[in-house]
């Protein structure tokens, strides 16, 4: 279980999204009417997004055990992820056109659709005590909750190869230095210490932001300090200190030398194989590696992104999107039974037959399955043992739209670290008076 940080979770950044457009059939009170006489059902619409194809089956299984005991049937339709789909979600709500259901991210990115006016208040549910408080927290606008977790926590940090591990007597660092000592030998050994998957620059990001167990370890206050324009990255050292790492690691070369020219895919293909032996990037790349390379999951392991103190060690965890309800639908009584199905134990039973979970419940006394990666449960001691902290974006409303570029130049070499962490001092200044946060 994940350890509250003094103001834990108010946004995080990557993951996956549920869209769709369904018309809705009849009025509320006519097919209140028609279902409670079983006579008819209720039709939900359910908008998700088009890049987690298992999470979909999940949502399906739980679709037809929903429409069997309570005769309210889930019509689904995807959307596209990233900007294109946010600016989707956007205009669905502004012009009234939104689902019933909406699958969508917590933290940051949740306050930006105004949740206060366009979603159901869930505070007061019989199942919002089932959330964990960290993802709570991460729904959570003006004391009121308005969603449950749409699946599991993520970790951020580093996957690593453990068969070649074990052929370089290499063992899992508690230290960046030691990291950088299992680097030297690994490139001594003619492999990539660490893969470069630049292409899909959101992947740049993740030395900086798995960085914030460490931050916050040195820093408490800094994600309020950030906020409240009284701290900045590039200024504060532990903050710096992420952008330095991130430098580091190109200036010693230890990236392979392809990196800007390297995708996500093919960088999960050389953890494989091998050709390449750690990649920094968020626990959601499981499932991928498990479609993928089905008979080699159980060789790919996790650790937290080390600190300059063993003592310290710990994860960096996202929380996962939350499932909402539209404010505006007919079935607002329905879509949420179909919630508090969903978590029940039943529900994350039948969602986790179909979606291999990579990182540890959001909801309170859900065991997971036997099978989950090795990697998963090399991180839940981490989670256990409450040595854990939310990615910053879920304690700050900040987290600037340039993040990736800025990171893509510092790991590219191309900005110093210093000169990075000023850039994105700016580019959050820009969002805070957008914002119209106090102290901006």
């Amino acid at each position: 279980m994940m350890k509250t940080k003094k103001k834990i979770l108010a946004v995080l950044s990557t993951t996956a999204l549920f869209a769709g457009i369904l018309a809705g059939c009849g009025s509320a009170d006519s097919n209140k009417e028609s279902a409670s006489k079983g006579g008819g059902s209720t039709t939900l619409t359910f908008l998700m997004d088009n890049q987690s194809p298992a999470q979909m089956e999940g949502v399906k299984a739980v679709s037809a055990e929903i429409e069997k005991k309570y005769n309210i049937k889930t019509e689904i339709e995807t959307r596209p992820g990233g900007t294109e789909g946010d600016n989707l979600i956007k205009t669905r709500l502004s012009t009234g056109d939104m689902s019933d259901l909406i699958s969508y991210n917590s933290g940051s990115l949740l306050q930006a659709l105004n949740p206060e006016k366009n979603f159901v208040d869930l505070t007061n549910e019989p199942y919002a005590d089932k959330l964990l408080d960290t993802f709570k927290t991460a729904v959570t606008v003006n004391k009121k909750v308005y969603g449950v977790p749409a699946a599991n926590f993520s970790a951020g940090g580093w996957l690593y190869n453990k068969k070649v591990y074990k052929e370089l007597g290499l063992s899992v660092p508690k230290t960046w230095d030691e990291l950088m000592a299992n680097n030297e030998k690994i490139k001594a050994a003619g492999k990539t210490a660490v893969i470069g998957t630049y292409k899909d620059t959101w992947t740049s990001q993740v030395i900086v932001l798995a960085d914030n167990y460490n931050v916050l370890a040195e820093a408490p206050s800094f994600p309020d300090d950030f906020t409240a324009n009284k701290a900045k990255m590039a200024t504060t050292p532990a903050a710096l200190r992420s952008f330095e790492k991130l430098e580091e690691i190109n200036k010693k070369g230890y990236m392979n030398k392809d990196f800007n020219a390297t995708g996500y895919e093919a960088g999960l293909k050389m953890l494989v194989d091998g050709t390449g032996v750690q990649y920094p990037i968020i626990s959601f790349a499981l499932p991928n590696i498990a479609k993928l390379y089905p008979d080699q999951i159980d060789n790919i392991g996790f650790f937290p992104q080390p600190g300059d103190s063993a003592d310290k060690n710990g994860v960096t965890a996202w929380a996962p999107n939350g499932l909402y309800i539209n404010k505006a639908s007919e079935h607002v009584d329905e879509a949420k039974k179909w919630l508090e199905f969903f978590v029940s134990p039943e529900g994350q039973e039948l969602y986790m037959s179909k979606v291999t979970p990579d990182g540890p419940s959001a909801i309170k006394d859900i065991k997971l399955p036997d099978n989950v990666y090795a990697a998963v449960k090399d991180m839940l001691p981490y989670f256990n043992e409450g040595k854990t902290a939310p990615a910053l974006e879920f304690l700050s409303p900040l987290k600037g739209p340039n993040l990736q570029q800025i990171t893509s130049e510092v790991g590219g070499g191309m900005k110093s670290a210093k000169e990075g962490a000023k850039a994105y001092d700016s580019d959050v200044e820009k969002q805070a008076k957008q914002l119209g946060l106090k102290g901006w």
